[in-house]
């Protein structure tokens, strides 16, 4: 459409991948690698609707905002909750990378979605970051591109299983031929392990925490498996019933009973993709195992729970929490070979 022009815009585009998370957003620049990895949160001021902060900035104001400022994670399960505030984010990151160049020369984006979104949903991903300066816009989803950044062997005839563990959602997927073979996706991931330790904490120790507290608290003794090495940690809270300040300290054993059920429900997941995946393929997945991605891959024992479960050998993949990202990477690097891997031929130009 562009011509020559296109072209000539190319050279001064930066090309972004963007893994747009409900906890974190990612962005990949070609030729530059990943450049740059904040919380998707946004800060506004509610009485003028002005965005005050986004990322890490804005993550700090959490649970700390004056009456007249809140601060909003604009995706929920993975999928956009607030359109005008993903704009305002999406706007903000690719600014982050690509703001000194002219006006004309926007890049092209590719941007990992969930597996289970609808028309609308993917829709307004495509439309927000049109909005937010793309020139054009391809989707992927996500396990098929964190498939690619774990360096699995997409376009060949064989069965390749990946798991990515995000914070709204855990999508199982079964990849073969350049396209997805068996696809589970729920909406239990680390976001819901969060809530199950806030939970906790109310209910067993009638201390109510905050959410950034109880992450810090499955970083720190989060478990899936038992046989690991005990350790504790503190965490500080008000009193429920007093009113006051109180620390407790919490092990191990008590954080990997508190958030059993969504890591049960994740493990179940899984196998409900293994029983769905055709035989030939589930001998390749057996004989090569599963790859875990996203933060959720970090949880500590989360491999062995799955590998003794399923009885097929689990590795966490390389750099975990940067598969999704440095898949749409590596598609930006040979989009002609990638086509057929992207959600439609939804490329729209810029205006």
């Amino acid at each position: 459409m562009f011509g020559p022009f296109s072209a000539l815009l190319g050279l001064f585009s930066r090309d972004l991948g963007i893994d747009l998370g409900t906890a974190n957003t990612l962005v990949y620049v070609k030729d530059r690698g990943v450049v740059l990895s904040e919380p998707s949160v946004v800060a506004i001021e509610t009485q003028t609707s002005r965005v005050l902060a986004v990322g890490a900035e804005a993550k700090k104001m959490v649970g700390r905002t004056p009456t007249n400022i809140v601060a909003i994670r604009p995706l929920r399960d993975g999928v956009i909750a607030d359109f005008d505030t993903v704009h305002a984010m999406l706007e903000y990151f690719i600014g982050r990378v690509h703001g000194d160049l002219p006006i004309a020369a926007r890049p092209r984006v590719i941007v990992g979605v969930p597996s289970g979104v609808t028309e609308v949903e993917k829709r307004a991903v495509h439309e927000a970051s049109l909005q937010a300066g793309a020139r054009e816009v391809y989707l992927i989803e996500e396990p098929m591109a964190a498939a690619i950044g774990a360096g699995q062997p997409i376009q060949e005839a064989t069965g390749s299983m990946i798991v990515d563990i995000g914070g709204g959602t855990t999508e199982v997927a079964v990849v073969s031929l350049g396209g997805v073979v068996v696809s589970h996706s729920i909406r239990v991931a680390g976001d819901e392990i969060d809530e199950h330790i806030v939970e906790y904490c109310r209910s067993d120790h009638t201390l109510l925490i905050g959410e950034r507290t109880a992450e810090s608290c499955k970083i720190a003794v989060g478990s899936a498996f038992p046989g690991l090495q005990e350790e504790t940690t503190i965490v500080r809270g008000r009193d429920l019933q007093t009113g006051l300040p109180r620390q407790v300290e919490l092990t191990s054993s008590q954080v990997r009973e508190a958030i059993s059920g969504p890591v049960t429900e994740i493990v179940d997941n899984i196998k409900l993709a293994i029983e769905a995946t055709p035989p030939e393929l589930l001998a390749d997945v057996m004989e090569q195992g599963i790859y875990l991605a996203g933060g959720g891959a970090m949880l500590g024992g989360l491999d062995k729970r799955i590998e003794q479960e399923t009885d097929i050998p689990v590795h966490i993949a390389n750099n975990a929490l940067e598969a999704v990202v440095r898949g749409t990477g590596a598609c930006l690097h040979n989009l002609e070979a990638f086509r057929e891997v992207f959600v439609a031929d939804n490329a729209a130009p810029y205006g």
